[in-house]
């Protein structure tokens, strides 16, 4: 197979303690460090080289997830604190295993009442130490901080609250009092604090920090500033430097300043001594910046990328049109995925993120008002301008370098559309030239382009994650981060070439299928990902279950879709996840705006439905489906494991699991459970047993090779080996072969003539020891007669 690859990235520092594979494990109060450390054993005979926790820093008491730090000075006491964590390291290293840690550098949690750098400001104003640490436009709001914590408006609450120990206190929230002002009768002693308590609503307009996407509850931390990054990394770069943690998974790094910069200061910290990766999402064949000093991502490219390949995408296109026929006007207006996913990002860049916007207007005003050259853009025509731009914006952000190849001229002019008058579009060139850094590098300037980086990737994070993903459903095993609703097939070659350039240039990055983050686990994705093969059958099970009324069709769909893939009838579950769905599109419901008898219906129409009729056994069409979507989850886990990367396994991922939308993908992990005679756990043991014995076959670069399937059935025979370099150049040492799109082979008469052309030697059936096959071609039917997938090891 021949390729078209782009240029070599710049060679960056290469880890010593590069994982061959890791295992993510969700800490909380019911699963601290104690409890992971009692299920070392069972991972360590699982395979995996490293445990990858989630945050381990000091958080808001009882929180399941970590990102809210409160902290950085100390490891979380609700865990088991420092103590706990390096007892845990030392128990991992006696079975072989190292630490991974996830690790928030974007934001803390925005909590007066425990966050003491942020209770500090608050107390002190702009005199506190802690002044510098967070993103705050003491230019609004006369220069107080607007916390929008109150339930209601500030006249409906006042009388709840209460002064004592220097402190004003509110339903069991926690303010710091201005020196001096203690004594002041409460409307004086509200006006007179560093900070303004307002109602909640206020946030979406009137906010003055930068906060993470449109979480007021977190708010950003400046990293760019040395004396912040060294306050904020000190436990954690001295936890790697006394050998405790070996790598790091940087949560959100878009939502920095200067993502490029944090990563540099970063390495220098520790040395180089940590194996690091980004979440980063990908858009499209979009590149990680190849400066970048990281091993690569966290893995939602390759999810995508593995997804797809075992999507029908004829089938896919059907789906569609049958879901745009049954749904109609109930859904996004019945349009195409790229209709709503710009309609989306409009409403979110004009609603949940309108003080963002306004943060970027005043910031351009305060430029153009000090250019003669740019004094008379009208406010209004700048924000139209930034407004335009940002929801043209086509990946998540853009970087010191590749602006042009995002912010177009095309981009401008589609911006400028949006004016009446075409003398006023001059603002949108304006806005553009800001955004790319050629009007000028002085502190506002460069404020400006930081924060239009960092405001797109929030806008395209809520819109397209949060929002659209929720609004456009034909198949919902396509709308997991990174993904693409509107094309969720991926063709082998196409999948071949990814896997040629993760080989070649980072041959390090994580590989991911389920986690903490995922709408639906791998599995629950496989079990609707089958849908694409047979939209006809699909279409019988809706007709079967018309009965059961549902608030609107588009809901019907959504709600069918996920019980089928999730695989059992289960209201405590499918429930909180569809009422997520649908306050997440926005639809007939939101977070902010509920529709309590809408809610109400959704409620009752999954009780009565999705939560109690077994959907796959519903009818025999429907049963026939499980081996095919057997078939999609063996070998999208095998093809994970073998390909280009560090396979990182979810908690529980080692056997079937099937979980929804947080919460419920974050419950506490329980060891063991998995079945040895399992064909699923049968394969992830051997996969991580070979990936531990030779490192060197998968680890190097340029160690990917696709092989040749000829015949009638090629196409749903995917195959590629792992090699290493040789006297005679690459010799492979291990093949992986699965099958795409069982349903459809069988329809089209099985494999026939097709044939898999085997490397030189002997190949071993890892999963069948006594099964031998010989180099050359062989017959899938041969190699896939006892399971859908096959892992070959050549006999030395």
């Amino acid at each position: 197979m021949t390729s078209s690859l782009p240029p070599r990235p710049t060679p960056r520092p290469t880890s010593p303690t590069v994982p061959t594979a890791t295992y993510r494990l969700q800490l909380q109060p019911d699963f601290p460090f104690s409890a992971a450390e009692r299920a070392v054993p069972y991972l360590a005979g699982l395979g995996v080289s490293h445990l990858h926790l989630s945050p381990v820093l000091e958080a808001v008491p009882g929180s399941t997830h970590g990102y809210d730090v409160t902290d950085h000075r100390a490891i979380r006491a609700e865990l088991g604190g420092e103590e706990g964590l390096r007892a845990l390291a030392a128990t991992a290293r006696a079975h072989g295993l190292g630490l991974v840690v996830d690790l928030v550098p974007n934001h803390m949690a925005a909590s007066p009442t425990h966050n003491h750098a942020l209770r500090a400001v608050l107390r002190d104003g702009p005199d506190s130490p802690y002044a510098r640490w967070f993103d705050i436009d003491r230019a609004a709001g006369d220069g107080r901080i607007l916390l929008p914590v109150l339930p209601a408006r500030l006249p409906e609450v006042r009388d709840r609250m209460r002064v004592a120990d220097g402190a004003l206190h509110l339903d069991g929230q926690s303010f710091p009092l201005r020196p001096g002002t203690e004594g002041l009768p409460l409307p004086e002693l509200l006006d007179a604090q560093w900070y303004r308590l307002g109602w909640w609503r206020l946030a979406r307009t009137e906010l003055n920090y930068r906060r993470f996407f449109t979480i007021s509850e977190l708010i950003g931390v400046r990293v760019e500033d040395p004396e912040v990054f060294d306050a904020t990394h000190a436990t954690i770069v001295q936890l790697v430097r006394d050998g405790v943690i070996e790598g790091l998974r940087i949560d959100h790094p878009d939502g920095l300043a200067d993502p490029e910069g944090y990563l540099e200061r970063l390495r220098e910290a520790t040395g180089g001594r940590c194996w690091t990766v980004v979440e980063k999402i990908l858009t499209g064949t979009e590149p990680l910046p190849p400066t970048w000093p990281v091993a690569g991502t966290t893995g939602y490219d390759a999810l995508r990328y593995v997804d797809g390949v075992f999507v029908d995408g004829v089938g896919a296109d059907e789906l569609a049109d049958v879901y745009r026929e049954f749904v109609g006007r109930a859904g996004d207006r019945g349009g195409s995925w790229e209709a709503t996913a710009r309609r989306a990002a409009y409403e979110v860049v004009t609603h949940e993120l309108a003080a963002e916007t306004a943060a970027l207007t005043r910031l351009a005003e305060r430029i153009c008002a000090a250019d003669p050259a740019l004094r008379d853009h009208a406010p209004w025509a700048l924000r139209t301008a930034i407004r335009e731009l940002l929801v043209r914006v086509p990946v998540y952000r853009f970087y010191r370098t590749g602006g042009e190849e995002v912010l177009t001229p095309e981009a401008a002019r589609g911006a400028k559309a949006a004016f009446a008058v075409p003398e006023e579009a001059a603002a949108v060139d304006t806005v553009r030239e800001l955004a790319l850094g050629r009007l000028g590098d002085g502190p506002e300037h460069r404020a400006f382009r930081a924060r239009f980086a960092q405001t797109s990737s929030a806008l395209r994070a809520k819109s397209v994650e949060d929002t659209a993903f929720y609004r456009y459903t034909p198949l919902l095993s396509a709308n997991e981060v990174g993904g693409e609703p509107g094309r969720p097939a991926v063709g082998p070659e196409e999948f071949h070439a990814y896997c040629l350039r993760l080989s070649r240039d980072w041959p390090a990055t994580g590989t991911v299928l389920s986690t903490h983050d995922t709408k639906r686990s791998a599995d629950v994705r496989a079990g609707i990902a089958v849908l694409a093969q047979c939209p006809s059958v699909w279409r019988e099970l809706l007709d079967e279950v018309a009965g059961v009324a549902a608030p609107d069709p588009h809901l019907a769909w959504t709600a069918w879709q996920t019980a089928f893939g999730f695989g059992a009838p289960d209201p405590a579950r499918l429930g909180p996840a569809v009422m997520k769905s649908v306050r997440e599109a926005g639809l007939q419901t939101s977070w902010t705006e509920p529709d309590p008898g809408y809610e109400r219906a959704v409620t009752e129409f999954v009780a009565a439905g999705p939560g109690r009729i077994p959907l796959r056994a519903a009818s025999e069409a429907a049963f026939a489906l499980e081996p095919h979507i057997r078939a999609h989850m063996l070998g999208a886990t095998l093809v994970q494991l073998t390909m280009p990367g560090v396979p990182e396994l979810y908690q529980g991922t080692e056997r079937e699991y099937r979980a929804l939308v947080d919460p419920d993908n974050r419950r506490p992990f329980t060891v063991g459970g998995a079945d040895a005679d399992d064909d699923k756990t049968a394969v992830v043991r051997a996969a991580l047993a070979l990936r531990r014995l030779r490192p060197d076959v998968f680890a190097a670069p340029d160690s990917y090779l696709p092989l040749t399937v000829t015949g009638v059935a090629a196409a749903h025979c995917l195959a590629f080996a792992r090699g290493r370099a040789g006297e005679a150049g690459q010799e492979a040492e291990v093949v992986t072969a699965v099958t795409r799109l069982p349903l459809r082979l069988a329809e089209e008469g099985g494999w026939q003539d097709t044939e898999l052309v085997l490397p030189p030697g002997r190949w071993v059936d890892l999963l069948d020891g006594a099964r031998e096959f010989a180099g050359g071609a062989v017959k899938p039917v041969d190699l896939f007669d006892a399971r859908p997938v096959a892992l070959l090891s050549r006999r030395a």
